[in-house]
């Protein structure tokens, strides 16, 4: 049985997780269980008129920031976009809602998702890379930041190669700021292409818990 979360502030053991990953469902996406959850290695994701369902998958999926794998093509490519952090969160989450998913009808950023990370971006725990061509917002992602680990959530590109450069810009700060990796959640051929990998949850929830007592590594984004 999954269990059903709580009024007061509590997940369940994620290494409890069932095979799919799924710890628990319903609770709310207020900042403070939201910040909980991802520090336990826990993360929202559902569709409309589900309830809330909070997932810790085995294997997870992350990226060492090292083993971020820049072509040569791609390396051409930056010249051509502007790159921006947190400068326009709220259109960033909107796009990527929007964005076609291969095998996905809908998406799993929903009203209430949009809404509650933009709370989380005011309070300086969410936040966005963005990519312009000539003032435009062709691309980007977002995601949240917790101790010496980001977090992503999502990204979308109107342009080709819009949002690899954002992430690979991203890479290049989190590496300058002492961060210890990208949390990239569930595997992806995409995110395996530029070098993410597959770790256990245990390793992956071990390496979260020592990555998060450095919190001081959160005020680089301001």
């Amino acid at each position: 049985m999954i269990p059903k979360l709580p009024h007061h502030l509590s997940f369940p053991d994620p290494s409890l997780a069932s095979e799919e990953g799924l710890v628990a469902f319903g609770g709310d996406l207020s900042p403070s269980r939201l910040m909980l959850a991802y520090r336990m290695g826990i993360f929202p994701w559902y569709s409309a008129n589900d309830p809330i369902l909070w997932w810790s998958p085995d294997p997870r999926l992350i990226l060492e920031l090292d083993d971020f794998k820049l072509s040569r093509s791609l390396r051409k490519n930056m010249a051509h976009f502007e790159i921006r952090f947190d400068t326009n969160f709220a259109q960033v989450v909107r796009e990527c809602s929007m964005a076609p998913r291969k095998g996905q009808k809908g998406s799993w950023i929903v009203p209430e998702m949009i809404e509650a990370y933009e709370v989380l971006h005011t309070l300086g725990h969410a936040h966005s890379v963005e990519a312009y061509q000539e003032g435009t917002l062709v691309g980007g992602l977002y995601g949240v930041s917790v101790g010496g680990v980001f977090c992503g959530e999502s990204m979308f590109a109107k342009v080709s190669n819009a949002s690899k450069v954002a992430f690979a810009v991203l890479v290049d700060h989190l590496q300058e700021w002492g961060y210890d990796f990208i949390d990239c959640q569930v595997p992806t051929a995409h995110l395996k292409s530029l070098g993410a990998k597959e770790v256990s949850r245990k390793e992956f929830l071990k390496r979260l818990n020592v990555s998060c007592e450095d919190v001081s590594l959160e005020n680089c984004w301001i």
